[in-house]
Order: C-alpha cells, then sequence, then structure tokens
C-alpha cells in the first residue's frame, strides 16, 4: 500500500469517526441548554443570515440552470467563427505539451492556438518547439499554431501580447497546467448567444486527486463552481478564471486588455466587463480539468493570490458596489459583491465564533445544530455531484459527502491565512508576485470524452 493510499484511508477514517460521533450525540443526547446563551444563539444567526439568505437564493434557482439555458441556446453563434486559444506558460515544462494537444484536439472546427511562453527559465522553450515541429493536424481539421517567446513580464502582459496577433473573432484562455475536454471550446462559444454577452466561464476540475489535498480541492471546486449556475442566470459571474474562460475578442480590445497591475487579471477582467454593462455566463458542460497545488504551502500560496487580487479588484471596481444603474445587475451590485466583503470580515470572527459554538455544543450536549450542518451539506454535496456533467470522474465525492463539513473548516483556515497575509501586504503597500508550486501534472487517456482525466503522481 502506498503512502497516499494511507494518507486517505487516515483522512477518510479521521472524518468519519468525528461525524459518526456526532451523528450519535446528536440522536442520543438531551439538550440541557441555557437560557442565558439565547442572546448569543440569535447574535451568531443573525450574523450568518445574510451568507445563509444568499446560499438560500442559490440553491433555489440553481437547478433551473439547465433549462434556462438551453432556451437561451437556442439561437446558436455562428459555428465557423474563427477562435483563439491563447495559452501563457512559464516554467510549465511539466504539462504544457499535454495542454496543447487537449486544444488542438478539440472539436472546433475554425480554431487556432497562440502559445505564448513569458520568459520560462526551465525547458518550457524546448518542449512547446519540439511539439510544434512534431504536430500533424487531425484530419479535417486545420490548425495554426503561433508561438511567442516573451521576455517575463507576467501573464496579464503576455496574454495583451498575444491579442496583438488573435485573429478569432472569440479568445478562449486555457492555463498551461490544464486539460480541455474534446468539446469545451464549442460549448464555451455556444454561450455567445447574445450580443450583450461579453464572457463566459467554463467548468474547471481539479484533476490531480490522488493524495487527500487533492481531494479536498476538487470537492471546493465542485461546490463553488456550482453556485456559478444561480450567478449565471443572473447574467453575473463575476470571478471568471484564466484556466476556461471565452471572450469576444472586440470587447477585450475595446477595454484596452488585461490589467498587468492586478494580480488576478482574470477576475478582474470579468468584473471589469459587467461594469461596462456585459453579461457574463456559465457552460457548465465546458469542463478543463486542471492541477491544483499538491502540499499545503502551495495551496496557502495560490489563495493568497486570489485573496489578494480579489481585494485588488474589489477596490478598483468599488463603484459597483450597491451601484443603481440600470447597466448593473442588481444581484450582483447588492448581492455578490458586498457579501463577498462581508464573508471576509466573517472569516476574521470565525476562529472564536466556532470555538464558542463547540464549546456550548459539548457543554449543554445540545447537537442538533451541528447535526442539522452535516446533515445538509451531505445532500448539498451529494446533489452538486449527480447533477454535474462529469458525474463519473466525481463519484470519489460521494463518499467525501458526508465529512464535507469538516473540510470545508480546512479550507477556511486555508482562506483566513491568505486573509492575513493579504492585510499585511495591503497595510504595508506591498505587491504581490506570482506564486509557483511544483507541478506533478495531468495526463490524458483515450477513453471517451466522457472521462478523459486520470490523475498522476511522479
Amino acid at each position: 500500500m502506498c503512502r497516499n493510499q494511507v494518507a486517505r484511508i487516515t483522512f477518510l477514517t479521521l472524518f468519519y469517526a468525528i461525524t459518526v460521533a456526532i451523528v450519535l450525540l446528536g440522536f442520543s443526547s438531551t439538550s440541557t441548554g441555557a437560557d442565558e446563551f439565547s442572546d448569543f444563539r440569535f447574535a451568531v444567526l443573525l450574523l450568518m443570515l445574510p451568507l445563509m439568505l444568499k446560499y438560500l437564493l442559490q440553491l433555489s434557482v440553481a437547478p433551473f440552470y439547465h433549462w434556462i439555458d438551453s432556451r437561451r441556446r437556442r439561437i446558436q453563434p455562428d459555428a465557423s467563427s474563427l477562435v483563439t486559444v491563447m495559452v501563457p506558460a512559464w516554467n510549465e515544462e511539466v504539462g504544457v505539451v499535454k495542454t496543447l494537444r487537449s486544444v488542438l484536439e478539440n472539436d472546433y472546427p475554425s480554431l487556432e492556438l497562440i502559445v505564448i511562453n513569458d520568459g520560462s527559465t526551465d525547458g518550457t522553450d524546448e518542449v512547446i518547439k519540439q511539439f510544434i515541429g512534431s504536430y500533424q493536424s487531425p484530419e479535417g481539421y486545420d490548425r495554426e499554431i503561433r508561438y511567442l517567446s516573451l521576455e517575463n513580464g507576467g501573464k496579464a502582459k503576455a496574454m495583451n501580447e498575444g491579442l496583438l496577433y488573435a485573429q478569432g473573432e472569440y479568445v478562449v484562455t486555457v492555463d498551461a497546467d490544464s486539460v480541455m475536454d474534446k468539446c469545451a471550446v464549442s460549448k464555451l462559444i455556444s454561450r455567445f448567444t447574445d450580443p450583450n454577452v461579453g464572457a463566459v466561464a467554463g467548468n474547471v476540475i481539479v484533476a490531480n486527486r490522488a493524495r487527500p489535498i487533492g481531494v479536498l480541492q476538487q470537492l471546493e471546486y465542485l461546490y463553488g463552481f456550482f453556485f456559478k449556475r444561480a450567478d449565471a442566470l443572473f447574467n453575473s459571474v463575476y470571478i471568471i478564471g484564466g484556466a476556461a474562460a471565452a471572450y469576444r475578442k472586440d470587447l477585450l480590445l475595446q477595454l484596452n486588455g488585461f490589467d498587468h497591475k492586478t494580480i488576478t487579471e482574470d477576475i478582474e477582467m470579468s468584473t471589469r466587463i459587467l461594469g461596462h454593462g456585459y453579461k457574463t455566463r456559465y457552460a457548465a458542460d465546458a469542463v478543463v480539468y486542471t492541477e491544483g497545488p499538491s502540499d499545503l504551502k502551495g495551496l496557502c500560496n495560490q489563495r493568497l493570490r486570489w485573496k489578494f487580487g480579489r481585494f485588488q479588484t474589489f477596490f478598483k471596481h468599488r463603484h459597483l458596489f450597491f451601484s443603481r444603474d440600470p447597466k448593473h445587475s442588481i444581484y450582483l451590485t447588492f448581492l455578490l459583491l458586498p457579501l463577498a466583503v462581508y464573508a471576509e470580515l466573517l472569516l476574521i470572527l470565525e476562529g472564536p465564533l466556532l470555538l464558542g459554538f463547540f464549546a456550548y455544543s459539548f457543554y449543554y450536549s445540545d447537537f442538533m445544530p451541528l447535526l442539522f450542518m452535516v446533515l445538509l451539506t451531505t445532500f448539498v454535496i451529494s446533489f452538486q455531484v449527480l447533477s454535474d456533467p462529469k458525474l463519473r470522474f466525481h463519484t470519489n465525492l460521494l463518499v467525501m459527502a458526508p465529512i464535507a463539513w469538516v473540510v470545508f473548516y480546512i479550507i477556511d483556515f486555508v482562506e483566513f491565512q491568505a486573509l492575513l497575509r493579504s492585510a499585511k501586504r495591503f497595510m504595508k503597500r506591498e505587491g504581490l508576485e506570482w506564486q509557483k508550486w511544483v507541478r506533478v501534472g495531468v495526463l490524458t487517456t483515450d477513453i471517451p470524452s466522457s472521462e478523459t482525466i486520470v490523475s498522476a503522481e511522479k
């Protein structure tokens, strides 16, 4: 039995033991709760109420996503329109070839690929040149490949350089550590059914799940991307990650390209697009498999970049908060953005609140609120897995559903450290460089497109 298997078994055993204990205590204990804590419980409820109402709204409307999405797609964009796929790469020798191959093997007929090497110091340049030199287009497809080798200037500048050469009506971006599903490009483009749709987010799935930290991220991505279904119904997907994003090229040029001063240039761009009155959508069936950090340090650094960049974006577009401008969605300006900041404030209080909550539960044997949370989380995760286009890939998460409530506390810890480190940098007026972690790799296989990815370990 390998070390990863031992780690997974230990991980599951520990968290299941905790969950089973909570369930048994919930059904067997008699609460002796004191009235003096009623004010505390009420205060906690008030603090959580805004986020609870938000999730209730999203969970209520998300099941209608497929019905409304299919109605929107009755009018399809021109399938002959050229699409430019841009792949920026910095020190990505491990997985960049698999990324490029997955792009070129997409079933969209009219596609060009622009690979942008942002001053890599490893073997990325040699690997890309070897691949391009030996590549042959599949029969029936004419794929043009352009390779740009630049001095290191950051991802946003690399993308803007690629835009200068892009010939397509639409631009799709894919990270160089990711692998596209065979129909991902066509599914992304199919959502541009309205001239006011400026950008579309794809469904990103963490593929390196051999280790517990990979499964943790797989679960987190599944949970988070599910709520984009609700955001899409209100045309307000404000986080469109660069691993799976599609844009109208003319709009990108109109907005002067990506902002190289913001560390999360993808989030800033999607928020800027919404700020200019355009719509954004989500394509749940446009799947891109990505590689998440393979250790805790890498995960913490990744979330620092995300947190810092999101704060930069919020500050830059602060005029959107509670905006009454008719071109802005009220769902975005009065719900999503304000509650995103509110959630960060609650994250600061989460430690003391959790300590008080668990102390109260055990001291007074009142486990019903905790039991309700366990059951609700299990139901939500199970529903998300069963409704995901890649059900077969996510079946391992059905085992995780009953213990997801514990797993989310680990994620909250990672987010908390990122919040503190981001706040420290803002107070010191320090910037943030691109964060890098050790690559493991994401492999493609020849099995059908409904299940095209397996994880790989060194």
